[in-house]
């Protein structure tokens, strides 16, 4: 290996970073740029962008500079934290000061408090509370006649909003609001602490011409929300508003309302004349519960000018697709429109702009744009997720949980190997202040600066260049998947970050089940093979030909002996993939037995596994949900939403398709950290088995061994004999605990602190403990690894093959109930620990010795 040299010229720092250079994207226009910046540790963004607070729990990036040009610049970003996963919590506890600028940074420093001060009935200043309240309310009623009579309107109030005032029961009553406002058309007591549902129904109820009235945030819509919203309808037959949701009567008051017609200051009259809604351009019926669209009042007619409607959040459940569209169609200047997709209007965007094709735009997105991708989940009105924390939790807690919505990461590696986990950091507070944008305006990208030359004295950053022209005062923002498009799932992606349309990814999540649900083991189609027979008929010594140091150090049979060259071996039995290319060059023929199956990568690659069992078995019980977030993550999102709405666990384990030993494995109920764990590597996403048997309160799950002899027809082989995993630690569903490896994962012969546990000392332990047969659970754990390999010949023919015998490991756990749950399946599963150990068959009998057998 070439000695390091130490980067001094530009043409060390080209000749060191060519290759990072090219993959962070930066023009080779700013590279010389660069050198000079990382050289002389420049961070010069704070002359020319300015970081502002908004919406109270975010930050974004403005613009100072007049004017910056595409290409022109590029700025260091500083890693204000860079870890390893498993040490999150750790550091954040240990590491003086960190916590609180991580607190600050992500906007979690600044409680908003909601408790208002302790409220009693005591005196002040010789008056009590709730004669306080009254005199309060009188003076506002008296304002508002007042008002009303300053305008010309004769002190008659038709609006009249008496919010977050304390009124309760008794001071509803001593008002006599109806004497005094006969003609009310709107009224709101919102907030306050009315609880009778008689006496509010009986007070409300007064106002005959009232068409809207707002209830809400009492306790008594709180507790006979159903009761006291039926006596208020049947007694107020022109009410068209009733806590914020249209009534069956909705009409032309309503919609003026939406339509910023109808406010305070222009209440309307009873009876309207002319045509109020003819100069409505925009309007908004989102989230008012209307059932149906066809109404007098919602007709081209009365709305000549509509240009933008939104429908989200309406059932709208009394009208077909079709007459709903039919209902659109006839509006003459509707260009955008804003509706659920799915939803009433149907299934897709693309359907819905095939069907009301003068539309310009729908959900923010253009209708030309929409078509020409095919996007799934339209909607450029996405909500960002803000952190949520609760007064209990630590500000370690809170920013575990809000993390990812900052988080980045990369992987090291140099000429020999790649690390096997990933590095994630969070950019300083200007990195994190750029928000997320489609068609964004600068570009970050890491960067790892090595001033020796060598991986060890690299220092990480992050690099930040415009690709737009942008203009003083433009907020500066990134594409926050910058590369991913609709084939990579973007739309779903984008849910770390946003609240995205919930109703679409419960649709497609209903769509899978429902798959799941029709398939069922089909039989291969083709004729039994036979096996061959490997033995000889002079019955001379087979060669054999290994790469596993068990194998060649324990055959001692004399029916066997060891070659060191593949082309010369009956027997091939190896640790190692054996391809097309491998085959050819070292000679091997298809005249040779191998250990392996062709496209075996059905069972021992975790997304292979789940797909093979799901086509042929559905959703066994057996099988954890599990989905492939590679191709499956939209269905995911929506088992996520449906458990949180049902009010069940989602705790989630993430593995990675190809790796073992736990390697870049996670435990997390947060879906945006679902999401993001993406970015480190393809993964499958299973339901975490959250209540598993337990062995002396710790999690364990069990190693057997099959033996495959032949896939067709089916010939399998279980030893008697299985290997406990233990963790060492007692198991916790804590959330802390998700980041104790010796907690929730039992392979700890690479790593923690490894105890054999001798089978049938574990089997009778195991059955005082828990009152149970052993021999019931074994019997349930076979027909269930018969289930899976049943399951391979079904759906791969491919794997039907007579010269070959494969070993393979499975891995099961047992739930609370001791039902068999598979984990996963391994190719030639390390057998060190059966040579080791002398371990007695809890099945057959007997006791395998680790000599030759």
């Amino acid at each position: 290996m070439a000695v390091a040299k130490r980067v001094e010229t530009y043409e060390d720092f080209v000749k060191v970073h060519g290759l990072l250079l090219t993959a962070s994207g930066l023009p080779q226009s700013l590279h010389y740029q660069l050198f000079r910046k990382l050289s002389s540790d420049t961070f010069d963004g704070g002359a020319h962008f300015r970081i502002e607070t908004c919406d109270g729990r975010q930050r974004r990036l403005v613009l100072t500079s007049d004017f910056m040009p595409k290409d022109s610049h590029v700025f260091l970003v500083d890693h204000a934290w860079t870890f390893r996963l498993s040490d999150a919590y750790q550091q954040l506890r240990e590491v003086q000061g960190l916590a609180e600028r991580m607190a600050a940074l992500m906007c979690l420093d600044d409680i908003d408090s909601n408790s208002d001060p302790e409220e009693t009935n005591e005196s002040v200043d010789g008056v009590s509370h709730r004669t306080g309240t009254e005199l309060r309310v009188a003076e506002l009623v008296e304002n508002e006649i007042n008002t009303a009579k300053e305008n010309g309107k004769d002190g008659a109030v038709l609006w009249l909003e008496l919010e977050e005032l304390d009124i309760d029961d008794d001071t509803l009553l001593s008002l006599d609001l109806s004497s005094r406002f006969p003609g009310l058309l709107a009224l709101s007591l919102c907030g306050n602490k009315l609880e009778n549902m008689e006496i509010v129904s009986q007070e409300v109820t007064k106002f005959g011409n009232l068409r809207a009235l707002w209830l809400n945030n009492n306790p008594v819509v709180d507790n006979c929300e159903e009761q006291l919203a039926d006596m208020v309808l049947q007694r107020l037959p022109n009410l068209e508003i009733y806590n914020s949701r249209f009534t069956a009567n909705f009409g032309e008051w309503a919609l003026g309302f939406c339509g910023g017609v109808y406010v305070k200051d222009n209440p309307g009259r009873v009876h309207q004349v002319d045509r109020p809604l003819e100069s409505v351009a925009s309007l908004d019926l989102s989230n008012r519960c209307i059932h149906s669209l066809i109404n007098k009042a919602f007709s081209a007619v009365e709305l000549p000018s509509l240009s933008y409607l939104n429908l989200r959040g309406n059932p709208l459940e009394l009208n077909s697709g079709g007459d709903l569209l039919e209902v659109l169609k006839g509006f003459p200047s509707l260009q955008s429109l804003e509706v659920d997709i799915p939803g009433p209007l149907g299934e897709t965007a693309i359907q819905i702009l095939e069907s009301l094709p003068e539309l310009s735009e729908l959900n923010g997105v253009n209708a030309s744009k929409i078509l020409e991708t095919g996007k799934h989940v339209i909607d450029s009105m996405l909500r960002p997720r803000l952190p949520e924390w609760t007064a209990e939790e630590t500000l370690a807690d809170r920013i575990i949980n809000a993390m990812w919505l900052y988080l980045m990461t990369y992987r090291l590696a140099d000429e020999e190997k790649i690390d096997e986990t990933s590095v994630w950091y969070v950019m300083d507070e200007l990195g994190s202040a750029l928000r997320h944008s489609d068609e964004p305006n600068f570009m970050v990208a890491p960067f790892l600066f090595m001033p020796e030359g060598n991986l060890a004295s690299a220092v990480s950053f992050s690099i930040l260049w415009p690709t737009q022209n942008v203009q003083k005062g433009d907020e500066c923002t990134r594409d926050f998947l910058f590369g991913i498009g609709e084939d990579k799932q973007r739309s779903a992606r984008l849910s770390a970050w946003f609240h995205t349309p919930q109703n679409y990814f419960i649709h497609e999540y209903e769509k899978h089940c429902q798959k799941l649900r029709l398939r069922s083991l089909i039989s291969p189609s083709i004729q039994s093979s036979s096996t061959s027979s490997i033995h000889r008929i002079d019955e001379s010594a087979l060669c054999v030909y290994t790469d596993i140091p068990q194998v060649e150090e324990l055959l001692t049979r004399p029916e066997f002996v060891i070659t060191s060259e593949p082309k010369d071996a009956d027997i091939i039995w190896t640790s190692m993939q054996v391809d097309e290319d491998v085959k050819k060059a070292a000679g091997i023929t298809d005249q040779q037995f191998i250990n392996q199956f062709p496209f075996e990568a059905c069972l021992v690659m975790k997304h292979h596994l789940a797909e093979t069992i799901q086509k042929a078995h559905g959703s066994p019980e057996w099988l954890q949900p599990t989905y492939n977030l590679e191709t499956h993550l939209a269905q995911l999102i929506g088992d996520y939403y449906v458990r949180s709405r049902d009010g069940l666990n989602n705790l989630w384990i993430l593995k990675p398709w190809n790796m073992a030993r736990t390697i870049d494995t996670t435990v997390t109920d947060n879906l945006s950290a679902i999401i993001r764990l993406m970015e480190t590597g393809p993964k499958i996403c299973q339901k975490y088995i959250e209540h598993p048997a337990l062995f002396n309160g710790k999690k364990f799950d069990i190693r057997y061994i099959v033996l495959v002899r032949s896939m067709n027809p089916l010939e399998l082989f279980l030893s008697d004999v299985f290997w406990v995993r233990l963790a060492n630690n007692p198991y916790s569903l804590d959330k802390h605990s998700f980041f104790e490896y010796e907690t929730h994962f039992t392979v700890m012969n690479y790593r923690g602190r490894f105890s054999h546990k001798n089978t049938r000392e574990f089997v009778t332990e195991f059955e005082q403990e828990h009152k149970v047969k052993w021999l019931e659970i074994h019997l349930r754990i076979r027909k269930m690894i018969r289930s899976v390999f049943e399951a391979a010949a079904a759906v791969h023919p491919e794997m039907h093959s007579p010269r070959s015998r494969a070993i393979y490991g499975v891995d099961v756990m047992l739930d609370s109930s001791f039902q068999p749950k598979l984990l996963e399946v391994t190719y030639c599963p390390d057998c060190t620990r059966a040579c080791k150990y002398d371990t007695e068959s809890m099945v057959g009998g007997g006791v395998i010795k680790d000599s030759a057998t």
